[in-house]
């Protein structure tokens, strides 16, 4: 700012923390001898000068923002459901593109939940039943906020959809396979409280829970759901058929979802259909590429687009969830253990937080009514969710963790309905 107390003109520019980083000091004396035009020629230049400094320094402040979000990339979702009685949360990891959480610190602004270096965690009572808001602010080491986002979140009760009927198809890769966070929903949905349930499928491996079938397969793909036909290999794991393709007159493959209903589920048509994939589509991505990762993805995305239209047409009223795709172990040497060094954790949490952002922008932007995204990869503890030697497939608490939020999306969907 420039001061004129009658006998110094003082020349001062100050940092965002107050601090002066520089100072001019023009007395009368300096001015005395001059002529008039050019004492206002000065004070022009003067003027001139501390404009162009402070909108450096505005600059300077906007580009080192971008930056630090551009580090951060904090990403939520839009809304996050709970249900009264059963606990979510998120961890922080799962939510920002850093590697090193301990640099920063997490603020999460909510009347509800308790928060935690590493977390934020919820477990809803009757009272807290309704919409709320959400935020979580990024800081640096001193407290500096580097970025903030909101989310609302959807509490609904537990009663929601009690004396329902439900049918409902989950479709996955090798963490569907294992059954065990389909068996989650299952004992969930048996709670009191809760419509009757059956679900649909032609998998039922032997660690199935009592009604528990699905289309979870190791390995798969969006792409191999939608094309793969081999007459030969159909077995349990289907490693080369898809359970939604068939040979048609002429004996080419195409995608029949009439069929598969028709044939593989009496003729029944799902209430509910959630997809958990993505992991296989990108992992083998290069990492430091990032022209193979978007290719990667954006392929991924088309041939989703092409499996969700075929379910649209084939079960017109179903409420069709996409999973986003979850984090992976927090442990270096799982990815060791696995991989001996092909892949690292890191290279797949550039891929995999890229994945999130991406599948949040793409099916924000879809026209169906009826398709919405779940949550599964904020309440998922990275570290004690795994074991200490596998790089993506969590135990049984991860599962559990991640059943708990299709859960509580299912019960969202059905309390919507009630209205």
């Amino acid at each position: 700012m420039a001061i004129n107390n009658g006998k110094l003109i003082i020349i001062q520019r100050k940092s965002q923390s107050g601090a002066v980083e520089a100072i001019s000091i023009f007395s009368e004396n300096h001015l005395s001898g001059m002529k008039q035009t050019m004492k206002k020629q000065l004070i022009r230049i003067i003027q001139s000068t501390l404009f162009l400094a402070i909108i450096c320094g505005l600059i300077t402040t906007v580009e080192s923002t971008a930056q630090a979000e551009q580090t951060v990339q904090l990403t939520l979702p839009k809304e996050v459901y709970a249900v009264v009685g059963i606990e979510t949360g998120i961890f922080f990891s799962n939510i920002v593109r850093v590697e090193k959480l301990a640099d920063y610190q997490f603020e999460v602004k909510s009347e509800l939940g308790d928060s935690h270096k590493d977390r934020w965690l919820f477990t809803p009572t009757k009272k807290d039943v309704g919409q709320h808001q959400l935020s979580v602010c990024v800081k640096d080491a001193g407290g500096k906020i580097l970025q903030c986002q909101s989310t609302k979140l959807i509490v609904v009760a537990a009663n929601a959809g009690e004396g329902k009927k439900i049918r409902l198809l989950i479709v996955g890769d090798s963490l569907t396979h294992s059954t065990m966070y389909p068996n989650e929903i299952a004992r969930l949905l048996s709670l009191p409280g809760n419509p009757e349930w059956e679900m649909l499928g032609t998998h039922k491996p032997g660690r199935a829970a009592k009604g528990v079938v699905h289309e979870g397969y190791g390995g798969w793909t969006w792409r191999r759901f939608n094309t793969s036909y081999k007459p030969d290999h159909q077995d349990a794991k289907r490693k080369g058929t898809s359970p939604f393709v068939f040979p048609d007159k002429s004996g080419k493959a195409e995608l029949n979802l009439p069929k598969y209903f028709d044939e593989h589920c009496g003729g029944q048509r799902p209430d509910f259909i959630t997809v958990l994939l993505g992991i296989n589509d990108c992992f083998h991505a290069a990492y430091d590429d990032q022209a193979a990762i978007d290719a990667k993805i954006n392929g991924m995305l088309e041939e989703a687009d092409i499996l969700i239209a075929a379910f649209r047409k084939a079960a017109p009223n179903a409420e069709i969830g996409i999973c986003l795709t979850p984090p992976a172990n927090s442990r270096d040497a799982a990815f060791e253990n696995n991989y001996k060094g092909r892949y690292t954790r890191e290279g797949w949490k550039k891929i995999q937080h890229q994945l999130v952002q991406q599948q949040l922008k793409h099916f924000a932007a879809s026209n169906d009514t009826k398709l919405s995204v779940i949550p599964t990869e904020l309440y998922l503890d990275i570290t004690n969710g795994f074991p200490a030697t596998n790089a993506v497939h969590p135990n049984q608490h991860g599962y559990e963790q991640i059943g708990s939020a299709i859960y509580s999306w299912l019960k969202w969907k059905l309390a919507s309905t009630e209205k």
